[in-house]
């Protein structure tokens, strides 16, 4: 039996609470003790099109999804097509048995392609194109399946609580499939109605009757669990304090304790999710009771937030003038947006760079180019972010590996905003934006609120914005301070802000504007330029960046295991580039493996461009899925052996 180890899906049409489902059950699992990492993936359109919600349970910290199956639920036919294949033979599949006809030609939001990939699947197990075919392939290979009456437990619930329709209980069978999955782990109820109650808290009557579906679904599962199944979770005791959040809300929240006050958006997928966050929550609770799991986030925000002024605005252009017009006013500021937005940011973002303004945007990058595929995955904005906009002008480039250094780098985004007085570009993913994940409560601990170089009220004027100091940094006023009057311009200026085109004024002020990078580069910790993972002195060294660093650190942890020797270097600070150091540590190497979420590894070129060092490997992933830990373990390990080519495509993920 394996305990408390569990890749755990469950999926359905688009709008049909599929996320609601997979929130209860990875809550289920965090209120038990247990580490969970999620993965949600869904279609650009609105409604009808599949999404999938995919959990990792363990008792140890985990970083990454796996793409191998334990249990897969659902109550469709479209989720359980897409996803059989990757269940594993001790396994178990939980699902409708009303669908068991559904022919795999049915299913018209099944792409021709995939199609054919399944057609040829159920062929090779000998049995037909209908649901049931499906069950009895997978059953030939050993894996447990469990049908499940929706039907009449959603009758059953109609009864006890006088619902006239059963059509209005539709979205209801999601809470089954999660309940009955948990009766067949043979994990604690208890947890599972804690979790139905948190996520229907705004409905107590909604709560009470998915608590009634539950327990009958629950107690189906257990009937029906094999004596011999492999699978089982049971809850454990932590002394830690712990928050299960997405990426997103994990930044929303760090912009709250940060000291943020003003926030932009336009809706764009997936960094709406930060901004919606941060509104639903600029009224903050009260009467949290603090030692209450069910409230850790609102009882967070209760000790360490304050109210947030989020503004939706009509275009991404306003989104970023009205974040700069805010910081000029002395208010820490911030804009949240994905590729197609920060295109249109370009001529704010340089307006914000010559006039010296404060502002963080966090860039939540997804496919493209242009459109793209608006709600999948990729790392494509890197060498964009860092060379966006016409002509030369100082930004900094900062980039996360995992929702922990999001929450403590969006506070030092602000800190790197206000202390060099220049735009930084906060790089996140949809990858992270979008992942749920047990993590030890952030703590505030030695964190600093760093505002810069501030200027003091004057009398009787002379105040110089854009002083020529020795540092490049001017005490900043804000608008409005008594005796600091001075202009803003897109135009280049003197000192005091009015425009000039004098050569010898033009030169001392773009050295001023892009020295402010070199200072940086010299005053920005080290463990925020960039982090080593695993031995030093091997061979093979990964650089990578983002959100990869969650499945590079559990792939290495196999390959460790299995007595293999791997060195991880993490960039987190992309611009201004850590060369000297970054070269030290590639120096020599056998292998330089160049680990990224796109199509042209712009990495790769960064490095060669600034140290001049060259990779040997690059292994990279761009149809808009994330990396999973088991297929880095496979072509790492080809790289160890010297079997594997110099580019190595990745491809899983339905």
């Amino acid at each position: 039996m394996t305990k408390n180890e569990l890749t755990w899906l469950i999926g359905g049409p688009q709008g049909s609470g599929v996320d609601s489902s997979a929130n209860i059950f990875g809550r289920a699992c965090a209120y038990g003790g247990l580490q969970v990492f999620g993965k949600r993936e869904y279609y650009s359109n609105i409604m009808g099109e599949h999404s999938y919600f995919q959990i990792r349970v363990s008792e140890k910290p985990i970083h990454s999804h796996m793409d191998p199956l334990n249990v897969l639920a659902t109550f469709e036919a479209e989720t359980l097509f897409r996803h059989m294949e990757y269940v594993t033979n001790d396994g178990a599949i939980v699902y409708d048995p009303e669908i068991a006809a559904t022919k795999l030609s049915d299913i018209p939001t099944i792409e021709a392609r995939a199609k054919a990939d399944l057609k040829a699947y159920l062929l090779t197990h000998g049995v037909g194109e209908t649901i049931q075919d499906a069950l009895d392939a997978a059953k030939q290979r050993g894996v447990t399946v469990v049908p499940v009456p929706m039907a009449d437990f959603l009758a059953q619930v109609a009864k006890k609580f006088n619902v006239d329709q059963l059509s209005k209980l539709n979205r209801m069978v999601n809470v089954l499939a999660v309940s009955t999955c948990m009766g067949l782990l043979g994990y604690d109820f208890e947890q599972i109605k804690k979790a139905v109650h948190y996520v229907f808290r705004a409905k107590k009557s909604v709560a009470e009757m998915n608590t009634f579906g539950a327990e009958l679904a629950y107690a189906h599962g257990a009937k029906n669990r094999p004596p011999t199944f492999a699978h089982h979770l049971a809850p454990v005791a932590v002394s830690e304090k712990r928050i299960f959040v997405s990426g997103a809300q994990a930044i929303g929240l760090a912009k709250m304790a940060s000291g943020c006050r003003f926030q932009t958006y336009y809706p764009i997928t997936p960094a709406s999710d930060e901004s919606e966050f941060l509104e639903a929550n600029a009224v903050l609770p009260t009467g949290v009771e603090t030692d209450n799991p069910e409230a850790q986030e609102a009882t967070f925000l209760k000790e360490n937030g304050n109210s947030v002024v989020v503004m939706q605005t009509e275009d991404e252009i306003a989104a970023i003038t009205m974040a700069n017009g805010a910081a000029l006013a002395g208010t820490r500021s911030s804009t949240a947006t994905s590729g197609p937005g920060f295109c249109l940011m370009m001529e704010g973002i340089g307006w914000a760079a010559i006039n010296e303004v404060p502002v963080v945007i966090t860039l939540y990058q997804r496919a493209g180019p242009s459109t793209g595929m608006p709600t999948r995955h990729e790392q494509g904005d890197l060498r964009f972010a860092i060379h966006a906009g016409h002509g030369d002008s100082p930004r900094i480039v900062f980039a996360s590996g995992d929702m922990t250094e999001a929450f403590y780098d969006t506070i030092k985004s602000f800190n790197f905003a206000e202390r060099y007085q220049c735009p930084v570009i906060h790089l996140v993913d949809k990858a992270l934006a979008n992942s749920n994940q047990t993590l030890p409560y952030f703590a505030l601990d030695g964190v600093r609120i760093d505002r810069g170089v501030l200027a003091r009220p004057g009398g009787n004027g002379g105040y110089e914005r854009f002083a020529l100091t020795p540092s490049g940094i001017s005490p900043r006023a804000v608008l409005g301070m008594p005796g600091t009057i001075f202009w803003n311009t897109g135009d280049e200026h003197d000192e005091t802000g009015h425009i000039t085109e004098d050569p010898i004024v033009r030169i001392a002020m773009m050295d001023k504007r892009m020295g402010k990078l070199d200072l940086a580069a010299k005053e920005i910790p080290v463990e925020d330029q960039y982090a080593f993972h695993g031995d030093k002195d091997a061979e093979t060294i990964v650089v990578s960046w983002g959100s990869t660093k969650g499945a590079l650190l559990d792939a290495m942890a196999a390959l460790q295991a299995a007595g293999r020797k791997i060195g991880f270097l993490q960039l987190r600070l992309l611009h201004p580039f850590p060369s000297e150091a970054v070269a030290k540590f590639l120096r020599g190497r056998k292998a330089i493996v160049d680990v990224e979420m796109n199509y042209g590894a712009p990495l790769a070129g960064l490095i060669r461009e600034n140290t001049g060092i060259g990779v040997t490997h690059r292994i990279v992933k761009f149809q808009g899925r994330p990396m999973s830990c088991n297929e880095l373990v496979e072509s790492l390990a080809a790289i160890l052996d010297g079997k594997a080519a110099p580019r190595q495509v990745l491809r899983n993920g339905a």
